[in-house]
């Protein structure tokens, strides 16, 4: 997994910037009750997106672990952020109307008990809103997709059916799903293949994976932009 401290510095800049958080924030918007006050944004980064779903009557409060993310968070939140464990939520059971997770649980080994702990925040009635299936999302069609899907995980942590799974096991029920554009996330070859080379990703294709990708025409050239699906959960 990246060392999250030192990412923050260049993190808004290598994932799509102002572009990709306002597509997400309107679409995580798009399934938050207006009736919600109170949301607790899930491994929060820079708060590029959590600043992003403010709106009159509702502000958000940023979780994260890594001390570079929150440090950038801070100011974009008015200090609105805490520092914890997104397994271990230092919050009392009821307190939020809606909890999200953006970008989270695909980093994951298991992403039951993130799931777990949003689910015991939530107010009844509140809802829980994450991104699923993000590797997938990647699949786009382009000769690269066509090199790294043999490699791909075929059940990943933040798979669609699982992590639905976990919701109705907590008491949480599907309520919604929405998708939005990746903006600047389109996967160029040579990104991709040091990535690879760095047992970041699809690391059973390992230095082979690496140099065909290397080997593929216009190597710094973005493939197609993702899209990411959100799914929303309610709580009984």
């Amino acid at each position: 997994m990246l060392d999250y401290d030192q990412e923050a510095a260049r993190y808004d800049a290598t994932r799509g910037g102002e572009p990709r958080a306002r597509a997400a924030a309107d679409a995580v918007l798009g399934l938050v009750p207006d009736t919600a006050r109170t949301l607790l944004d899930l491994a929060c980064g820079t708060g590029i997106v959590t600043r992003r779903l403010a709106r009159t009557g509702l502000r958000p409060l940023g979780v994260d672990l890594a001390d570079g993310m929150l440090r950038a968070a801070g100011p974009r939140l008015d200090g609105r952020v805490v520092r914890a464990d997104t397994r271990r939520l230092p919050f009392p059971d009821g307190t939020f109307d809606a909890v999200t997770a953006i970008w989270l649980l695909h980093l994951l080994d298991d992403a039951e008990p993130v799931v777990a702990e949003a689910a015991r925040v939530l107010r009844p009635g509140g809802v829980f809103v994450t991104t699923v299936d993000k590797d997938a999302a990647h699949l786009v069609g382009s000769d690269v997709c066509a090199l790294v899907k043999p490699y791909a995980t075929t059940d990943p942590a933040d798979a669609s059916a699982r992590v639905t799974a976990y919701a109705r096991r907590r008491g949480l029920h599907p309520c919604g799903e929405a998708r939005f554009l990746g903006h600047g996330q389109g996967r160029t070859p040579n990104r991709l293949a040091r990535h690879v080379r760095q047992g970041r990703v699809y690391k059973a294709g390992g230095a082979e994976l690496a140099a065909r990708l290397e080997a593929l025409p216009d190597p710094e050239l973005p493939r197609p932009d993702p899209t990411y699906t959100l799914l929303a959960f309610r709580s009984a």
